[in-house]
């Protein structure tokens, strides 16, 4: 049996100190979108992993840290 793709394949794993969430997105763009966010300012929020839906799996794709958000 295929497991279906996700109807928003992008998710967006935001984790630090008493912070530990993840979303989902139905673009890549949507989910950089969200880690700006969650990691800017005064967040505090350590990391975003970035992940896809590929083959009937979720994939890493990208880790980004806070102190690479401007």
């Amino acid at each position: 049996m295929a497991t279906r793709k996700p109807r928003k394949p992008w998710r967006v794993i935001v984790t630090g100190p008493d912070t530990n969430t993840a979303s989902d997105h139905t673009s890549e763009a949507k989910a950089y979108a969200l880690v700006r966010a969650a990691l800017g300012g005064d967040s505090p929020a350590e990391q975003a992993r970035i992940e896809y839906w590929e083959s009937g799996q979720w994939r890493w794709f990208e880790t980004v840290t806070a102190d690479e958000i401007p």
